[in-house]
């Protein structure tokens, strides 16, 4: 394992993605990636009495996935890296805790599923750990409970708004298990601030470090655009997309026939009436599960580079008048030759 420039950590072990699994509610299994998804949930409850239980119970049949579809059990599992947009984690704190797997809880608001996985494979590269799980969640009625407005309230979203996307994706990270695909290397953002106050606009919030991320990627990895296939952000939208790809001409780097967006993917604005597109912590989560990871696979593509975006607000901050900053991690995703998935 070895630093290279300023942020970035390129493996010299092979990390592998060993396995994947993912869970959604109705509307985004009506969307172009429906037939994808392991698991859709026609009950926007899951079961349970409050969204936020069902949020913890999305996660929940993620691990339960995995572990099935893996062959592995809790015991082979040394660590789970998780997160969520409810205050104190509580999504992924009463979902995973009957598990009874040793658990390290994450706040990168929608750029968790790229914290967690950056974390997991530095914990494996470092040899601490065989098997690791990293997931993360959203649930379209808990974050609108608590960051907007309670459904009943009924308000208007403007065009610029996305909407959360109600899932969970999973991986399982390993160093002994070999698969087809592995996580090459990771590029950690900076916290970073361009001065937006609008809530209903995240993608503008979260754009510039998304930006500022995948510069950095290009400049410590010595590349430039045409070394990756693709690159995903996770959940910029429309809007945020548009401001994203000034941002990297304005760098030097046309990025737009290989860019492409999660929350853009998982929905349909067509006939889905998202405005901006999807987003939420389970947005670029269960998008990589089910649709990324398929892709490279397949042998669609042989690099990728994952983004996921996160705006680091709270009602406190945002009542109290302050900025909505944003984040963005990169994580560098190949396909082996000759390997299986």
């Amino acid at each position: 394992m070895g630093k290279t420039g300023k942020a970035s950590i390129i493996f010299d072990k092979d990390i592998y993605i060993v396995e994947k699994a993912s869970v959604v509610g109705q509307k985004e299994g009506e969307g172009p990636l429906g037939k994808y998804f392991d698991n859709i949930v026609n009950d926007p409850f899951v079961g349970k009495n409050t969204w936020e239980e069902a949020e913890s119970e999305l996660q929940k049949l993620v691990v339960k996935t995995l572990l099935k579809k893996s062959g592995l059990t809790t015991k082979d599992i040394r660590y789970i890296f998780a997160g969520d947009l409810l205050g104190q984690l509580i999504a992924s704190s009463f979902g995973l805790m009957d598990f009874e797997i040793p658990f390290f809880g994450l706040y990168g608001a929608c750029s968790t599923m790229g914290e967690s996985m950056s974390l997991a494979a530095m914990n494996v590269a470092a040899g601490y750990a065989d098997n690791v799980i990293a997931i993360t969640s959203s649930h379209f009625a808990s974050a609108e409970k608590q960051f907007r407005y309670p459904l009943e309230y009924g308000s208007q979203r403007p065009l610029c708004a996305t909407w959360t996307v109600t899932g969970s994706g999973g991986v399982i990270i390993s160093s002994c298990i070999k698969s087809g695909i592995r996580i090459a290397g990771i590029t950690t953002g900076k916290i970073v601030d361009y001065g937006i106050t609008d809530s209903m606009n995240m993608g503008a919030a979260m754009a510039p470090a998304a930006c500022d991320s995948i510069y950095t990627n290009f400049m410590d990895f010595d590349v430039t655009p045409d070394y990756y296939d693709a690159i995903y952000t996770g959940d910029l939208g429309k809007v945020g997309r548009t401001i994203l790809l000034d941002l990297m001409q304005e760098k030097g780097f046309d990025i737009s026939s290989i860019h492409h967006d999660c929350g853009i993917e998982i929905f349909d604005d067509r006939y889905q009436d998202t405005h901006s597109g999807g987003s939420g912590c389970g947005c670029s989560a269960a998008t990589l599960c089910a649709h990324i990871l398929r892709k490279i696979e397949e042998g669609f593509y042989k690099r990728v580079l994952f983004v996921p975006t996160g705006a680091l607000m709270s009602t406190i901050s945002y009542n109290e008048g302050q900025s909505v900053p944003g984040i963005a991690h990169c994580v560098v995703i190949e396909r082996i030759d000759g390997g299986v998935y």
